[in-house]
């Protein structure tokens, strides 16, 4: 396809990536956002050739639309959003911001997505693939938008990429070399309403691949391997801590091992991985089989995980105080990925939740509090929905809070020695922050400020 002028829609960080982009390859730009507040210099000096680009605000009118000949989306802006639908009506494509950088890609693209655990996973394959060649890329839904570097690839680049559902909505011809799909769990239900429907858009990140392409799935998911019919050609490789798979990572006698074509070969020892619980060991499984099937050299793959110790915001150990040890698992934005936190506690501990409604269940969540979670300490818009559901449950140590840093100062006042201090709030931080990042940074400066008694 060939395009002339491109309207790119979102004017935050992932649409000026795309915008930079087509500039940098002689395309016309015209940055469109609803919010009519924003300020049009300030937008037009984050990009190098102004010249090539026009910015409009405001309701989008049908002549903003004309000579359009390609309509690109930021993630957070929904497929069946109306001024969407009104670009559509007019037979113009639209494509997300994980298309287009396909577009412009040259590289050999690994794509991780699932519910819980694609930016520890990803990140690690991200550190392997740096490891075997200096010009590899960690990209896409992990923070650092895909368009921002997707031109300057080359046929040796290697390209980690988290996608998220949001961003596979869109996809046309998209196509990695390696795909993954962690798990499945309810998420973002505000968004695809269904759980089939985040299904089906987490599937989509197969349906291009060929019979020369490769899917990683993992075994112990039982939502996962329910639905490994939607992969058509791509060929199936596993991940499983439980047991052997026919083909793909496993754990044998204290070691990662990989099955391929029927041999077997000895990856890593469990023991000297650094990050804590069994999602960790998952995601390990997973990064390994991705960059084994990637074709990059054990010993690489072995040296990296060895060296690894995690992401920020998720299980991140912040400090110890009075004998309490802090932990911040910001990243924790479902219930699924905030039970694994809680599971990974050795001790008795006080729990920092609540934040944004996603439409998210919370029962499993809290019948996982019972020998773990002390006190539940409540903040954000989720406070009452997450009260009752406890009550339900029959736990009823509950402290509600208005700030984070009111629950840190809480749980600095009534910890125990021994206890352990997690937020991990399983709902979106977008009700009291900017992000999940955001309340993690400033979860880490509340810590850090707390004093020895």
């Amino acid at each position: 396809m060939e395009f002339k002028k491109v309207m790119v829609a979102g004017a935050g960080k992932s649409g000026i990536a795309s915008a930079g982009l087509l500039i940098r390859n002689g395309i016309d730009v015209v940055l469109y956002d609803g919010n009519t507040e924003l300020d049009k210099e300030a937008l037009m000096s984050e990009l190098r050739d102004s010249a090539k680009v026009e910015v409009a605000l405001g309701e989008l009118t049908d002549k903003m639309l004309e000579d359009i000949d390609l309509f690109v989306i930021s993630p957070g802006i929904p497929y069946d959003a109306p001024f969407v639908e009104k670009v559509k009506d007019k037979g113009i494509p639209v494509w997300g911001e994980i298309e287009l950088g396909y577009y412009y890609n040259h590289g050999c693209i690994a794509a991780i997505t699932g519910t819980n655990g694609k930016t520890t996973t990803t990140t690690l394959v991200g550190e392997i693939f740096r490891n075997h060649r200096e010009d590899s890329l960690t990209v896409g839904n992990i923070g650092l938008p895909f368009t921002r570097f997707a031109d300057s690839t080359t046929e040796e680049t290697l390209i980690a990429l988290e996608v998220s559902s949001f961003q596979m909505e869109t996809i046309q011809n998209f196509r990695p070399h390696v795909s993954a799909m962690l798990n499945l769990t309810p998420d973002h239900l505000n968004r695809h309403y269904t759980f089939d429907n985040y299904i089906d858009a987490k599937f989509r990140i197969t349906e291009n691949q060929t019979e020369d392409d490769y899917i990683v799935l993992n075994y112990d998911d039982p939502e996962t391997m329910s639905r490994v019919d939607k992969v058509k050609k791509a060929k199936k490789v596993y991940f499983s801590h439980n047991q052997e798979v026919e083909e793909g990572a496993y754990v044998e006698d204290g070691m990662i091992c990989i099955k391929r074509d029927g041999k077997k070969e000895e990856i890593l020892e469990v023991d000297r991985i650094q990050m804590l619980g069994v999602h960790n060991l998952e995601n390990v499984l997973a990064a390994v089989a991705i960059a084994y099937y990637m074709d990059i050299p054990v010993s690489v793959i072995r040296d990296t995980v060895y060296d690894f110790s995690g992401v920020e915001h998720r299980i991140e150990f912040v400090r110890e105080v009075n004998d309490v040890k802090y932990y911040n698992d910001s990243k924790g934005t479902n219930p699924d990925a905030a039970i694994k936190a809680i599971k990974a506690m050795n001790s008795t501990t006080l729990l920092i939740g609540g934040g944004y409604d996603k439409e998210s269940d919370y029962d499993e969540w809290v019948e996982c509090f019972p020998g773990k979670v002390r006190v539940l300490v409540l903040m954000g818009a989720t406070t009452e929905k997450i009260a009752s559901c406890c009550k339900r449950h029959g736990f009823n140590e509950i402290v509600r809070v208005d700030s984070l840093e009111a629950a840190v100062q809480y749980c600095y006042a009534h910890a125990k020695p021994g206890d352990n201090v997690l937020l991990s709030p399983a709902c979106a931080s977008w009700d009291m922050f900017k992000s999940y990042e955001e309340r993690g940074t400033l979860f880490k400066v509340y810590v850090n400020g707390l004093e020895e008694k």
